[in-house]
C-alpha cells in the first residue's frame, strides 16, 4: 500500500491574501464551492490542468528560518529571467542569485512571496532543450 499527495499545504498569517498572490503565479483558479474569501482561515486553489491544490491555512506561528520544504517552479513559457521579471513586479523578494552557479545559462533564483515563504525559479524547458 501506498499514499499519495492530496494537495499541498502552506502555513500562512492570512489564507486569502496569500491564495489570492499565489494564484496568478502558478495559474491556478479558486476551488468551486471553496468559501475563498477574505477573512477565511482557509483557503484552497486548484490547477484547472492537473487538479493539483494549494491549501492556506492561518496559524498564529511566524515563518522561522528557511523554509523545510518549497516550490521549485518552472515557466511554461518565455524564459526563468522573464518569468523571475514578472514574479518581482508582482511582490516576489530576491533571497539569493543562483544563476550561473555551474556555468552561463544555468541555475536558478531563490525568491520569497510576501509572507515569506521561499520558492524557487527554474529555467523553462526551452532554455534547457537549448542547453
Amino acid at each position: 500500500m501506498t499514499s499519495y499527495i492530496s494537495h499541498t499545504t502552506l502555513d500562512c498569517r492570512n489564507a486569502y491574501e496569500l491564495s489570492e498572490w499565489w494564484k496568478p503565479v502558478l495559474g491556478y483558479a479558486d476551488v468551486p464551492g471553496d468559501p475563498n474569501l477574505p477573512g477565511h482561515e482557509e483557503c484552497m486553489i486548484l490547477d484547472p490542468e492537473t487538479g493539483h491544490c494549494v491549501l492556506f491555512i492561518e496559524t498564529p506561528d511566524s515563518k522561522a528560518g528557511k523554509n523545510r520544504i518549497h516550490f521549485d517552479l518552472r515557466p511554461r513559457f518565455g524564459t526563468r529571467d522573464e518569468e523571475l521579471a514578472r514574479l518581482l513586479a508582482h511582490g516576489a523578494t530576491e533571497v539569493a542569485d543562483r544563476r550561473g552557479i555551474d556555468g552561463p545559462g544555468t541555475g536558478w533564483v531563490v525568491l520569497a512571496d510576501p509572507e515569506g515563504n521561499e520558492f524557487c525559479i527554474l529555467r523553462s524547458p526551452g532554455e534547457l532543450d537549448g542547453a
